[in-house]
């Protein structure tokens, strides 16, 4: 079936759909991981969003049990160059328009990525559809151009109900904003204790569950509009260890009086060169935001910067100089991506010792 995606800009790409015959906007980023593509549909964190992959061959390994980041997927649509339609892997189950097809999302194929990436890149992040071959261009330009897309993805993504994950190590609460399963997987092969909560969860309902940590997950969005987060996290504070990832971060950094801003066409991909600054060593990191701490606005808060991104230097982690607490931007949990940073993980197990003693 014919399809064309049109940008908010009157740019319009013409490609052939695939996955369920609807129509679908949201707001277009691009992503240069050459593989990963499973993870990245299920991923809470592309909530409200339609992902364009640099990489031009998408599908080749198929779909698996295995690799998914969430149970239902969260992303808007997804655009790439060439969509592979014989998978060939010995993990494979079905391709991925199948996927699509059962999860009711639509796709575009057979488009010039290289030139949506740069229009992107040039222009920043725009607000897109996937629409079919006969749609009035001007028309759905105009109505890009007056549409304001939902702010509650976070709310939409978060788990409603609270749910355990037993081990018999420390017990630790996520807060998920968005979590990804990587997250619970890493913490369960540390045999953490894991009590699942929402994103609306209060710092006094956390506390009564007694935990050893706080992990605060990633998730979609602007920081900004999960306000009452701040407060959760300001009440938990020096009583208990926490570790942030990505939203998490953002998060942490407006509680403690920083501020954060829209970069203008995000990071996303698992190939991102970070520098430790107090290791002094660079790790090769899977990220996923469209936002990040204001480096500037760190000065009279109780944060330190302790990573920056070595591509545009903006903020990739902080700590707290009073209390226990700690946070990245990128995904340590990686899923799909390198594993140089899985070591946080331990770092936040030896948090929680210390704290303890």
């Amino acid at each position: 079936m014919k399809k064309k995606l049109i940008l908010e800009s009157g740019e319009v790409f013409h490609g052939e759909g695939f996955g369920a015959e609807l129509e679908t906007a949201g707001e277009v980023v691009f992503n240069t991981g050459m593989t990963g593509y499973q993870e990245l549909i299920s991923d809470p964190s592309y909530c409200g969003q339609i992902v364009c992959m640099t990489y031009p061959l998408i599908g080749n390994y198929g779909i698996n049990r295995d690799d998914y980041e969430s149970i239902e997927p969260a992303i808007k649509g997804l655009i790439v160059k060439e969509l592979c339609d014989l998978p060939s892997n010995f993990r494979t189950q079905i391709t991925l328009d199948e996927l699509f097809k059962k999860k009711n999302l639509s796709g575009i194929s057979g488009i010039d990525t290289r030139r949506l990436t740069r229009i992107l890149r040039n222009h920043g992040v725009v607000k897109g559809k996937i629409v079919n071959a006969d749609a009035d261009e001007t028309a759905v330009a105009s109505e890009l151009k007056s549409t304001n897309f939902p702010t509650n993805q976070v709310e939409e993504v978060s788990t409603k109900t609270p749910y355990a994950n037993p081990n018999r190590g420390f017990k630790v609460v996520l807060v998920d904003f968005g979590a990804k399963l990587g997250i619970i997987r890493e913490l369960s092969q540390r045999n953490c204790d894991i009590i699942v909560v929402s994103q609306d969860t209060t710092a006094e309902e956390i506390l009564l569950m007694n935990p050893d940590g706080i992990m605060l997950s990633n998730g979609p969005g602007d920081p900004e509009d999960v306000p009452h987060a701040l407060e959760m996290i300001r009440g938990l504070l020096g009583k208990v260890p926490i570790f942030g990832i990505c939203l998490g971060h953002q998060l942490i950094g407006l509680a403690c009086g920083a501020k954060t801003f829209k970069l203008k066409f995000g990071h996303r991909g698992g190939n991102h060169p970070v520098l430790d600054l107090e290791k002094n060593t660079v790790a090769i990191t899977s990220q996923n935001h469209g936002y990040a701490v204001d480096q500037e606005s760190l000065k009279g808060t109780d944060l330190i910067e302790t990573h920056i991104a070595l591509n545009d230097r903006t903020n990739e982690g902080l700590k707290h100089k009073i209390h226990p607490c700690f946070s990245v931007q990128y995904h340590p949990e990686a899923s799909p991506g390198p594993e140089d940073a899985n070591y946080l993980f331990d770092e936040f197990i030896q948090m929680m010792e210390d704290f303890k003693k």
